[in-house]
């Protein structure tokens, strides 16, 4: 799969993707991740790649030029084109799998107030935010949307059982987990959990787990118990 990252700043992304999980990948060329300086295509002798908006305020937004030029010098028929911002639909991990089936992807970095709304309408095919809140530039965000999406690229995680079993694939946290030694500082492993008995010990980790996502998502846990509720309605029905 490859990514083509589009930014004021290039050099953020030297050590995100040098280390673990995410350079063996590229060094299987299993992903290929280019860093494009949108500074490079300002037709402005100066290179300036923001101005003040139109509708007054603090801070700068950045230039339809720039962006647009830069898009459409890696942009091809199959190009998935993503704007990282607060204002997009919220990542989640069926987004993340859904984009793990495209050849390529052009990630488009906001930076101070946000990009002129016509990059928007012009280049721009789907918006995405990491969450409720605001970072310092979308650089952070593309980071987090690739190692995301990473996960679901056949032969990166190396055990296709990885993504199976975690938080949200399932819409329910993980139970928790122990391990030596069996005794630390008074705390002794659950005995469910030492039984053998692997009926219990799923039993054990599902309680606990629903515990904690009540307490933490209610959300998760009203959306879960929902789908359960509605399975057993069908198979009684079917």
């Amino acid at each position: 799969m490859k990514f083509d990252i589009l930014s004021l700043f290039p050099e953020f992304f030297q050590g995100p993707f040098d280390v673990s999980i995410l350079k063996r990948a590229i060094e299987k060329q299993l992903l290929q991740i280019r860093h494009i300086n949108i500074r490079d295509f300002s037709t402005d002798k100066h290179k300036k790649v923001d101005d003040r908006p139109f509708s007054g305020g603090p801070g700068m937004v950045l230039t339809p030029q720039p962006l647009c030029d830069s898009i459409r010098s890696v942009k091809k028929d199959t190009s998935h084109v993503i704007h990282l911002s607060p204002q997009g639909k919220p990542l989640t991990n069926n987004i993340c799998k859904r984009l793990s089936n495209l050849d390529h992807v052009i990630l488009v970095c906001g930076h101070y107030e946000g990009i002129d709304q016509r990059v928007i309408d012009k280049e721009i095919d789907e918006e995405i935010s990491i969450g409720d809140y605001i970072l310092t530039n979308g650089a952070i965000a593309a980071v987090v949307l690739i190692d995301a999406i990473s996960r679901f690229i056949p032969e990166v995680l190396g055990n296709s059982e990885s993504t199976t079993s975690e938080t949200f694939e399932k819409n329910m946290f993980e139970g928790p987990q122990y391990t030596r030694p069996e005794v630390f500082e008074g705390m002794a492993v659950p005995k469910e959990l030492i039984s053998g008995n692997h009926s219990e010990i799923e039993k054990f980790k599902k309680e606990k787990a629903l515990i904690k996502m009540k307490k933490r998502r209610p959300d998760l846990y009203f959306k879960y118990m929902l789908e359960e509720k509605q399975k057993k309605v069908k198979k009684v029905t079917s």
